[in-house]
């Protein structure tokens, strides 16, 4: 259906697409923008992992995990390095699962942006997966 040198192409595309949402949820994270375009109620925004308990991990915050993590993915897929982007890819589902867990579960509360991060990771778990089942 696909073949390699388009999954290659996809995942840059993904990874790109992904490291530009993880750098509007850490501008989220540094500054109080003067237009919030992911607030739409009290249940339905992005403070909850931008500003709130979800925000940080060890003291380092979330979407700068998630922003290294595409540019690991990025590079990866530049360099073909298909064993490291599954590898990644593997971690950024875990950890997307953890934070849609606690965002659904225990905040009840919805980050639209992180939701479309969580769809772009499964995207590229899922091609990844692919690359590395394909014997060639």
């Amino acid at each position: 259906m696909f073949s390699k040198t388009n999954i290659w192409k996809i995942l840059i595309g993904l990874s790109s697409f992904g490291i530009i949402l993880a750098i509007y949820l850490f501008y989220n994270f540094l500054a109080r923008p003067a237009m919030e375009s992911c607030y739409v109620n009290s249940t339905v925004n992005c403070d909850a992992v931008t500003k709130g308990v979800l925000s940080t991990l060890f003291g380092i915050p979330v979407s700068l995990i998630g922003l290294t993590g595409y540019i690991i993915i990025l590079l990866s897929s530049i360099y073909k390095k298909k064993k490291l982007v599954l590898g990644m890819s593997t971690f950024g589902m875990i950890f997307c699962l953890s934070i849609t867990y606690q965002e659904i579960f225990v905040l009840k509360v919805i980050c639209p942006v992180c939701l479309t991060c969580q769809i772009v990771m499964l995207l590229v778990f899922l091609l990844a997966i692919k690359l590395n089942l394909n014997k060639k």
